[in-house]
């Protein structure tokens, strides 16, 4: 299931603090947010590796080991780790090391890259980073710590309470999703999902991260028991609607899609049943950025059903 971990309120406040103070430490900067100053603010460095080529990945480790007795101990972990969770970037706490697999995209350098400062921020991650005991290896423990390192970031980038002003200013919509990808300088989907967040802290929000859906543009690899990336719950979508499946909402988005390769995709009114079997109407849209579709389904109301009388 590619749902999102949804991360407790405490957790998320203590989170939401330690960014707090790195935003307030660099004077509350204009978005968008200069990673490297943050960087330089944490004492943080930053080097690349690839993950096709192990030799590369390796020499890295190797410098490193040299750097410091209490790294030469644990070189293989940090191997370990990347094939193990097929890492595209990962942190060094005994270092305060970042590392990026420079054979992914830029444009998701970025997210990456905060994505490990996140983890850098939350002392209680430092020694889950490279497996040290059998819990943190336990998937479910992992999908938490980086569910926490993805709020870290995503409150870091999106400067706070700052993105969620503006959010909420605009009706749901890829127009203004497109006007804050501009602002903040992220990409389209971690705006997306943010904005789902955002918009759906009341109103039941889901977010689908899709490859076209489209029969005719299908890779051979489509799995159609897991056709999401990513399947995002708001909060509220969460409280209510934790039974749905990405497989019911996304073959009611496959019905409604037209084929073109970019751009709108299409729109439909969607009808949900909740966890005690009511249904509800939803306003779906999905829009193709090429690589990937994002598809926004908005909550609406109660589905009156209309029963025609002879």
């Amino acid at each position: 299931m590619a749902k999102n971990v949804i991360i407790k309120t405490k957790n998320a406040l203590d989170i939401d603090r330690k960014v707090e103070r790195v935003l307030k430490d660099l004077g509350n900067p204009e978005p968008p947010l200069d990673l490297e100053v943050v960087r330089e603010l944490l004492k943080l460095d930053l080097d690349f590796y690839t993950a096709k080529d192990p030799g590369v990945l390796q020499e890295v480790v190797s410098k490193m080991t040299m750097a410091g007795k209490q790294m030469l101990a644990r070189p293989s972990r940090i191997l370990d780790a990347v094939r193990k969770w097929d890492l595209r970037a990962l942190y060094i706490p005994d270092r305060k090391k970042i590392l990026l697999d420079k054979d992914q995209p830029q444009l998701k350098h970025r997210w990456h890259e905060a994505h490990e400062v996140g983890h850098s921020l939350l002392p209680w991650h430092a020694g889950a980073m490279m497996g040290d005991n059998e819990h943190t290896l336990i998937p479910s423990c992992h999908e938490k710590l980086e569910a926490e390192a993805n709020f870290a970031a995503g409150r870091l980038l999106f400067l706070r309470d700052r993105f969620a002003e503006e959010c909420l200013a605009q009706d749901p919509s890829f127009d203004a999703l497109k006007e804050l990808k501009q602002t903040y300088g992220n990409t389209h989907t971690t705006t997306f999902w943010r904005g789902v967040e955002t918009w759906g802290r009341e109103r039941p929000i889901v977010g689908l991260v899709t490859d076209h859906p489209h029969a005719i543009h299908r890779k051979p690899d489509f799995d159609p028991h897991e056709p999401c990336k990513h399947f995002v719950q708001s909060s509220a979508f969460a409280e209510r609607f934790s039974a749905i499946r990405e497989t019911d909402v996304f073959d009611q988005v496959v019905e409604y899609c037209k084929g073109n390769k970019a751009g709108p995709l299409g729109e439909a009114d969607v009808v949900l049943s909740d966890d005690n079997g009511e249904e509800h109407l939803f306003h779906f849209e999905s829009f193709s950025f090429y690589h990937q579709t994002l598809t926004l389904g908005v909550y609406q109301g109660p589905y009156k059903r209309f029963v025609a009388v002879a």
